[in-house]
């Protein structure tokens, strides 16, 4: 199936890291671990955190504009053609503890920096609004050649953004991320249990803005 972004450029899903991942998990994960992607993992403790009540975090629905339909027969149909509607934003939101929860999900092979390129212009000013609101907007970034995850606030995001603009380096240089972002430990189930994590995040904000204030 053709899927098209709103000015018409042609969607290309990204592979390469995922090629990268299925070399490396038959070496160093778990058996259990094996083929997850980091959408997987996020599921699948967005599902724990909703069996028990936790928080409410879910995947937004990707509006998609179908253009053309083959039907190969009266009981099936074939999409062959759609455009996404809108740029996307990010890809989970929801609410734990009262506080509004934004964020994407990141893989990169690099064992160097994350790349810039894979966040968009229109996510950025998106996390920017969701922030202005007293939101918590950040990213999910595993590094796949380490399996290691982090959380990339929007304020760590939009520092190296700003840089970026100005002429400077395109990425976040992997000690940046170890020094600023805030490390998932991985467990048994969910994998990444990323919920203590935002309140650190929280926690370190709070105390950030009290410090400014005095």
């Amino acid at each position: 199936m053709t899927i098209r972004y709103p000015n018409g450029k042609l969607y290309t899903p990204h592979t390469s890291v995922q090629k990268t991942e299925k070399k490396s998990k038959s070496k160093d994960l778990s058996f259990s671990n094996r083929g997850k992607t980091l959408e997987d993992e996020i599921n699948e403790a967005n599902d724990y955190y909703i069996k028990r009540r936790l928080a409410i975090i879910h995947k937004k629905p990707v509006p998609v504009q179908i253009v053309k339909v083959e039907y190969p027969s009266r009981s099936a149909a074939v999409i062959r053609e759609a455009y996404f509607r809108t740029p996307s934003t990010t890809d989970y939101n929801g609410v734990w503890n009262g506080q509004y929860i934004d964020f994407d999900a990141k893989e990169t092979a690099s064992k160097t920096s994350f790349p810039l390129k894979n966040i968009h212009e229109h996510q950025m000013t998106h996390m920017q609004q969701v922030t202005e609101q007293n939101g918590v907007a950040f990213i999910i970034v595993r590094f796949s050649a380490f399996e290691r995850y982090f959380i990339v606030p929007y304020e760590v995001l939009q520092k190296a953004w700003q840089a970026m603009e100005n002429g400077n380096r395109k990425s976040i240089p992997f000690s940046t991320i170890e020094e600023e972002a805030y490390e998932i430990p991985t467990s048994y189930y969910p994998r990444i249990d990323y919920l203590p994590i935002i309140q650190q995040l929280i926690d370190e904000k709070c105390c950030g803005f009290e410090s400014e204030e005095k």
